[in-house]
């Protein structure tokens, strides 16, 4: 079986689909950091384990996560805005009765649902995340949009995850990447001063890949507007509608304000 692990902070409006949908585990785990709204109450009332641990960073709250005492060797982890469908749970029940020891993660794509629909397109769909961990091997790192490693052997799943980054409304979505896009200006900074590693642009990993891709986008000019071209046109957003031009407008918002938080960061005494 799989343990679920699930991290929170006000998640009354998401969690309760998302418990819902791993209701087939005995071991679910809420992570909570310290929530004001009814949040710990309603994963309480579905049986929920709930752990409270006060939030540093995106990283370490993981990592402190990862530290619990699981009932199973095996942790999927969830976000409080996503849904495990039917189709993903059995093929993760399927795999784990047949996995090798040297496999510690399993990766999945995920579909972003907005105005109801899925952006196929304009998501940069697929990007493959990391979420069924093998207890005790794998550990993550960077502040923010996080990388979890391990030292064994990496596969993909066939099956979806659904996200539905928007439930909380449009004012909530720029609240919280105003404040994504403060700390991944911090960490570009810092990562901007190493050298391109040109060859890893070109890597079978699709993650590996897509890091080194987001470190030379992030070495060019007009880059927001270049986001939104490649958003839109490039990856055929325009077929997501009326959902893929805001999407796409969205996300070059989002990169223009990391780049005024890089510049202010490198040249705070000019601003003051």
């Amino acid at each position: 079986m799989i343990s679920i692990l699930i991290l929170t902070l006000n998640e009354e409006k998401n969690l309760s689909a998302c418990l819902k949908a791993v209701s087939w585990s005995d071991d679910v785990v809420v992570f909570d950091s310290f929530s004001t709204d009814t949040t710990v109450e309603i994963a309480k009332a579905a049986g929920a384990r709930v752990i409270q641990h006060k939030f540093d960073n995106y990283s370490a709250q993981r990592n402190a996560a990862l530290s619990v005492v699981f009932k199973h060797p095996w942790v999927l982890m969830v976000d409080a805005d996503e849904i495990v469908p039917e189709d993903l749970s059995l093929e993760i029940i399927q795999k784990i009765k047949d996995v090798l020891p040297n496999v510690d993660i399993f990766r999945m794509r995920r579909k972003d649902m907005f105005l109801g629909k899925w952006l196929k397109h304009s998501s940069v769909y697929p990007t493959w995340f990391p979420r069924l961990l093998r207890v005790g091997q794998v550990w993550v790192e960077r502040q923010i949009n996080e990388e979890v490693h391990c030292r064994g052997v990496i596969l993909n799943l066939d099956a979806h995850i659904i996200h539905y980054p928007f439930n909380k409304g449009f004012a909530f979505w720029f609240q919280r990447h105003n404040q994504y896009s403060t700390m991944e200006a911090v960490a570009l900074v810092n990562e901007t001063r190493d050298r391109m590693c040109w060859s890893k642009l070109f890597s079978k990993d699709p993650v590996i890949r897509r890091k080194w891709l987001k470190q030379l986008a992030y070495r060019l000019p007009c880059r927001p507007f270049l986001v939104f071209v490649y958003l839109y046109i490039v990856r055929m957003g325009f077929l997501d509608g009326v959902a893929g031009w805001h999407y796409s407008r969205m996300r070059a918002i989002y990169e223009h304000m990391i780049d005024l938080k890089v510049y202010e960061n490198l040249h705070h005494n000019r601003i003051l």
